[in-house]
């Protein structure tokens, strides 16, 4: 999960980004679903910010003679990842190696590039396409899915607060915006004149969340992890300001809380030779 912003790449916390990851895991196994037959046996496959490991796991599922990397750049992901490092139950092997999204090149081709909720926190990915799409097999598939709700209460009060007389001389540039995402037809228009074929859509969920402030202990796991990183101690200050923005805006019914989620998702397919 690359830097994220102008200062010091957040602290991952694997244990709380875990926290939610049966909801976490639904639009990665969504993205899977649509991804092609790859064109070697057995596969080669690349996780580009694989986080703790949990849902690169799920490749072996899919594709179960298939040599997985998961790729990051936060130790403490990393850490926690290796423990699922090792021969597959169908026959295949899974490691994992130190990465940015932001840098990293295939040094081999790959049948599969596959990244999940990442490149939200790579400043112009778009510009990255090419470079990868090249070191896809002919017949390739790159895929990933990032989150689309940038403008959601969540995010935008994040901003907000961030901005305010209190905070915004500690977080200015912390936090990324505009140019964090696409709208999913220029993913589409950047990966069709490199030649591929794409399918590119939208979902949003609708995530039902359960216990006190659950929200907020979402964003703990990844939105919210720039501020924490910056304001160090301080940090607890803050975050109480954002739970009470967090409790109006998300008020709980008697079922649980409702977290809308929208997601964006491509699928593209390099041209055989």
């Amino acid at each position: 999960m690359p830097a994220a912003g102008r200062s010091a790449a957040p602290a991952w916390d694997p244990g709380q980004y875990l926290r939610h990851a049966d909801h976490r895991a639904r639009p990665f196994a969504d993205l899977l679903a649509r991804v092609p037959d790859l064109p070697t046996d057995p596969p080669r496959i690349a996780d580009l910010g694989c986080g703790p490991g949990n849902m690169t796991r799920l490749l072996a599922d899919r594709w179960p003679t298939a040599h997985i990397t998961g790729l990051d750049n936060s130790p403490q992901m990393l850490a926690r990842a290796e423990s699922l490092a090792g021969p597959t139950p169908g026959g295949g092997h899974l490691d994992f190696a130190a990465a940015d999204a932001g840098t990293w090149a295939p040094a081999e081709l790959y049948d599969l590039i596959v990244s999940n909720a990442t490149l939200q926190w790579v400043p112009d990915h778009v510009s990255r396409f090419p470079v990868w799409v090249d070191g896809l097999a002919p017949g390739g598939t790159f895929a990933f899915q990032v989150p689309g709700n940038f403008d959601a209460p969540s995010h935008r009060l994040m901003r907000e607060l961030a901005q305010s007389a209190r905070w915004k001389n500690r977080l200015a540039g912390t936090l990324r915006h505009e140019d964090a995402v696409h709208e999913p037809a220029g993913y589409l228009q950047a990966l069709t004149e490199l030649g591929c074929e794409a399918d590119v859509w939208e979902t949003t969920y609708l995530h039902l969340l359960k216990g006190e402030d659950p929200v907020l202990d979402w964003v703990k796991g990844t939105g919210l992890r720039p501020v924490l990183t910056e304001l160090g101690e301080e940090a607890e200050a803050f975050v109480a300001e954002y739970r009470d923005l967090l409790r109006a805006a998300y008020p709980p019914a008697s079922y649980g809380t409702v977290f809308p989620f929208r997601r964006l998702f491509v699928v593209a397919r390099k041209a055989d030779a």
